[in-house]
This record gives C-alpha cells, structure tokens and sequence, in this order.
C-alpha cells in the first residue's frame, strides 16, 4: 500500500511539474487604477490556487467550531484514571541466560 501511495504522489508531482514547464511564457496582470505586472503563468495559477484554499478553509472554519462546541457539550466528563501499577525493576544482566544468544552468534 505504502508503494502504491508513493507512485501516486510521484504522477501527482510529475504531472504539475510538466504544467509548470508547459506554462512558463509571462502573462500581464491588469490590477486596479491602472496598475499591472507581469509574471510566469505557473506563479500565477499557483496564486490563484492558494488563494482558493484560503478562503475555503475561512468559509469552513465557523461550520468546523460550531461542530467542535457540539461534540465537547455532548462528551461526558472522563472518569478518574487509575494509579498505575508501581514498575518492576528488571532483572540484572547477571541473572539472564545469555547461552541461547551465543549459541546463534548475537
């Protein structure tokens, strides 16, 4: 599974490395009041991209803390966690049976 998702990432980068390399002519950006600028195509979708995720992630974020209020006022208060049990010590080197290790050379 970890191969295949690593193949997928790979298709996903080298397909948006060959748009970057397929739209690097410079377009102008006419702003406001007259201003403009100009830029690589690609900067300007990966912009335009950032920008979309932006206000996305704005537009979801009241609908997520509401949900988020929702679920604290329905969970219970946690019962008192149990002391845990005092740990052992372990036994001293001296005391192991090493003989079985030696005998397969670890």
């Amino acid at each position: 599974m970890r191969v295949i998702t690593w193949l997928f990432r790979a298709a996903v980068f080298f397909v948006l490395f060959a748009f970057a390399l397929n739209n690097q002519h410079e377009v102008r950006l006419h702003w406001f009041f007259g201003f403009g600028t100009q830029a690589p195509m690609v900067f300007v979708v990966l912009g335009a991209f950032a920008v979309g995720c932006v206000v996305g992630v704005l537009a979801m974020l009241p609908q997520w803390w509401r949900q988020r209020r929702r679920a604290r006022e329905r969970v219970p208060e946690a019962p008192a966690v149990p002391e845990p049990a005092p740990a052992t010590r372990p036994a001293p080197l001296a005391d192991i049976d090493l003989s079985a290790a030696r005998r397969d050379g670890i």
